[in-house]
């Protein structure tokens, strides 16, 4: 969307005193965009049609001859060059006129090209007494207004990404470190400190709840970004209508709704980290958009023509399997490639061997600061119970199973115990491997405590299991993923799970 001009644009003062400098019938400051294109951010003495309208230097070339000048130029009045304002000139000034004066000169900001200004008058010999000293004059006139608003304009930038910033810190939750002693977790740790210190793009995979964000959060700490922001974006979370103002920010206006200018995470992250997590379930049309950001590292912010130049290493995470998603036509390869630079894979914690119960203890002490409770612990058979345990839900699962825990021999044995034992069945883990939907009538037919019957506690959760995945396939006529949605459960992970019970799909 194109920039449109303001009438109130602090640069339209300029304009006012270089006519007073320099006669003329029409005053433009044009912005250079993206090295092609040239858009007018003040102007007097042209129709409002100008508003809007973007002039390539490919095709215009008079403004391609100024932006190439050193100290300006100013065209013949038989100059057989098309006009870029013929007819556009305010008032009753429409008809195309056969002969004027034009003028203009580069303007320039940091040592780069800025962009131009024009001036236009229906005298052909209006500038006749304009010599090189009055140009240059109003060249540094126009050059110092220039330089004191992009201060404003990028201080005011900042200050927002800096407010943004500052909201999302404190809405943070506290980091949390990236625990294991098994040889999985050690192997893990290790590649991460191998490429933590370079800028290498990182794709980041697990099952959910596994700790991905963990991950990221030591690739960041252990990078020279440390010190700047480590900024995560929700990916699922993104509806695609808002997905390019939530990464990219937006202009006032962009939009409907659009009431005040907006920074996008990317602009945020600038100089950090960037975490795409759940980066499986962006839309095709938004991944298009990230690709062109990741191969560039220039973004566009909608409602705005300027190109912003962003200097961000990013992390994406997923949970599915992004070959098979690129193989159905779900994710772009192109995309795939860019951010699976260097691939880390995160363990299930059923690969972890005994670093449940380290995670464990870890999720007690949290717990036991929370609840003002004195020295939560394990009864050994409550160990043995989170051992045998399958863990679908990974650490998110081990969490939230003991602050429940917690809470219930808390309940059961009070405050004044000397300790507090949490015991197998506080845990409640047959209970959590079976919290599936409610069971269609088919199902009750078995109940829970026949199954049990006879066996251990794991090998009744994997009976359980093993029949309701069954039934579950039956009732969707063999599909997995109807399957999974009824569980609840990722797709590949419920494949998983199946495939480890023994039980597999007539559409296999």
């Amino acid at each position: 969307m194109t920039t449109m001009p303001d009438e109130d644009h602090p640069l339209r003062p300029l304009l006012a005193s270089v006519r007073e400098l320099v006669p003329c019938d029409a005053a433009v400051l044009l912005r250079l965009e993206d090295d092609r294109s040239l858009v007018p951010v003040a102007f007097e003495g042209l129709d409002d049609a100008v508003m809007g309208r973007r002039f390539p230097l490919d095709s215009h070339p008079r403004l391609a001859q100024l932006a190439a000048s050193a100290q300006g130029l100013r065209f013949a009045a038989d100059c057989g060059l098309p006009d870029p304002y013929d007819g556009l000139l305010a008032g009753q000034q429409r008809e195309l006129l056969a002969v004027h004066d034009c003028m203009g000169a580069p303007l320039r900001h940091g040592g780069r090209l800025w962009g131009l200004v024009t001036l236009d008058a229906l005298d052909p010999h209006a500038f006749d007494g304009v010599g090189d000293a009055q140009r240059h004059a109003l060249v540094r006139l126009l050059e110092a207004g220039i330089g004191s608003w992009m201060a404003l304009e990028q201080a005011a930038e900042r200050r927002a990404r800096e407010q943004v910033l500052a909201r999302e810190l404190r809405g943070a939750a506290p980091t949390r470190e990236l625990l294991g002693k098994s040889p999985a977790v050690q192997r893990l740790l290790k590649e991460i400190d191998t490429v933590a210190p370079s800028d290498l793009t990182v794709l980041i995979l697990g099952e959910t709840g596994v700790g991905k964000e963990l991950v990221a959060q030591r690739l960041h700490a252990g990078s020279p970004r440390r010190d700047a922001a480590l900024v995560q974006v929700n990916c699922a979370a993104l509806p695609e209508t808002l997905a390019d103002s939530e990464l990219f920010g937006h202009k006032k206006g962009a939009f409907t709704g659009a009431v005040q200018d907006r920074v996008g995470k990317f602009e945020l992250a600038d100089g950090g980290t960037l975490l795409l997590d759940e980066v499986g379930e962006l839309p095709l049309s938004v991944q298009a958009k990230l690709l062109r950001v990741l191969q560039s590292g220039e973004l566009q912010r909608p409602g705005s023509d300027r190109q912003l130049r962003v200097d961000v290493r990013v992390l994406a995470a997923t949970n599915r399997d992004l070959k098979q998603e690129v193989a159905e036509g779900r994710f772009r390869a192109d995309l795939y490639h860019r951010l699976s630079v260097y691939p880390l894979l995160v363990p299930p914690l059923r690969e972890r061997g005994r670093d449940v119960l380290l995670l464990a203890g870890g999720f007690l002490e949290e717990n036991q600061q929370r609840l003002g409770a004195r020295n939560l612990r394990l009864t050994p058979a409550a160990s043995a119970a989170l051992l045998a345990h399958d863990w679908p839900g990974n650490v998110r699962e081990l969490e939230h199973l003991i602050s429940r825990a917690a809470l219930r021999a808390l309940s059961a044995q009070g405050r004044a115990s000397r300790w507090i034992g949490i015991e197998p069945q506080q845990l409640a883990l047959q209970a959590e491997a079976v919290a599936q939907p409610r069971p269609e009538p088919a199902m009750a037919a078995t109940p829970p405590d026949s199954i049990g019957t006879g066996l251990g506690l794991r090998e009744a959760t994997e009976a359980f299991q093993r029949q309701w995945v069954a039934a579950a396939l039956a009732r969707h006529g063999g599909s997995m993923v109807q399957a999974a949605r009824e569980a609840g459960m990722d797709r590949s992970n419920f494949h998983r799970l199946a495939r480890r019970l023994g039980v597999t799909s007539a559409r296999e």
